[in-house]
């Protein structure tokens, strides 16, 4: 895989002249998590920047992402790359019109208005700098961290924030900066990293709204009438009531507990929303939350109540048996360098991934991608 994006092929291919989603890529979009929330004009806006950037939505280069806003009383829909994407964009236009490209040192500053050119604390910095050169032409911008961060339901920089803050404020600066010096180009798309406070705790914002009677399907006017409806299979709303009370739970005992009523239902393998917004089996997701939040062990040496969240006997989670059989792909396939790959892809770390990113990368080296 080199810089160049690479286009999805088949049925799912975006044509230059496509004017709105084709049956089969409404589909796969649905399965993304873009649900009947969406309006048909974020549809379209979403086809025409595709179209613009070349991003290739199939690949996971540039998503749509909905987040509950008060104001508008719905789930609003905005489009998403990560930095790679915005990165391949700068370096397409600058291959196009041949101008000079480049950037200065990053610079991390602390809590009293130190710049540094490297940062080695173990907190997190006060906020980066990012100069961007186009053609002789210095692009600087700042980000401040606590703008940017993006936290749990208590409060608390989320992971990837708390153990890699420098890495993603610093993200944060780059892509405002590549904003600035390619204004045209990146207009109306944002980075995961600089979205990611859009998703701290504000109530609940993973419900699906139906389409209403008498309102207008977005899906319509791109399936057959025999079609209409691409249903997301294994959704039900009270699976994800379940994953939505363990995302607020605070205890490993509190999500042993929801585990419990959960499989009393029957709908372990029902999928749900998780917290980073990705499609996992409920199930898995308990597990995994259990666990996330019994780390790190207790300063004792005691055991935590979320090791007996799920029966030992069930074995790894979903996403650990995902990330098993891209690792044996990629081995088969003689791809030596998969986490840098993995993460340039998807714009972040193959541990950080859930199982459905691990199997489409899968799907990719094994050929069996649409």
């Amino acid at each position: 895989m080199g810089t160049e994006i690479v286009q999805a092929g088949g049925a799912l291919a975006i044509r230059p002249d496509q004017t709105d989603w084709t049956p089969e890529q409404a589909a796969v979009l649905q399965q993304s998590g873009i649900d009947d929330d969406v309006t048909k004009a974020e549809l379209s806006g979403f086809l025409h920047l595709c179209q613009r950037t070349r991003l290739d939505p199939f690949s996971r280069q540039i998503y749509l992402i909905g987040r509950k806003d008060k104001k508008a009383g719905r789930k609003v829909f905005t489009p998403q790359t990560g930095i790679d994407g915005y990165r391949v964009v700068a370096h397409r236009v600058i291959a196009e019109t041949g101008e000079a490209f480049g950037y200065e040192d990053t610079l991390w500053c602390d809590k009293a208005g130190v710049w540094r050119d490297v940062w080695l604390p173990d907190e997190a910095p006060a906020a980066a700098k990012v100069t961007v050169l186009r053609n002789g032409q210095r692009f600087s911008a700042v980000a401040l961290y606590r703008e940017y961060v993006q936290t749990d339901y208590n409060g608390n920089p989320s992971r990837m924030w708390k153990n890699m803050g420098a890495n993603q404020v610093a993200k944060c600066a780059e892509a405002l900066a590549l904003r600035k010096a390619f204004p045209h180009d990146l207009a109306g798309v944002y980075t995961a990293e600089e979205m990611a406070q859009a998703d701290n705790s504000d109530g609940d914002e993973r419900h699906l709204r139906a389409v209403q009677q008498g309102e207008t399907d977005p899906w319509a006017t791109a399936t057959p009438p025999q079609q209409q409806t691409v249903a997301i299979k294994g959704r039900s709303q009270p699976a994800q009531d379940f994953a939505d009370t363990a995302a607020t739970a605070t205890t490993p005992a509190a999500v042993k507990n929801v585990y419990k009523q959960a499989h009393a239902a029957g709908l372990l393998e029902e999928t749900v929303k998780t917290l980073d917004r990705e499609l996992l089996e409920l199930g898995a997701y308990l597990i995994a939350r259990g666990q996330e939040l019994a780390e790190p062990a207790p300063a004792d040496g005691g055991v935590v109540d979320a090791e007996v969240v799920a029966d030992p006997a069930e074995g790894p989670s979903e996403a650990d048996v995902a990330e098993h059989q891209l690792r044996e792909a990629a081995t088969a396939a003689g791809l030596t360098n998969l986490d840098e790959e993995f993460e340039r892809s998807y714009g972040l770390p193959i541990h950080e991934a859930g199982a459905p990113q691990l199997r489409e990368m899968t799907r990719i080296l094994t050929g069996s991608a649409a």
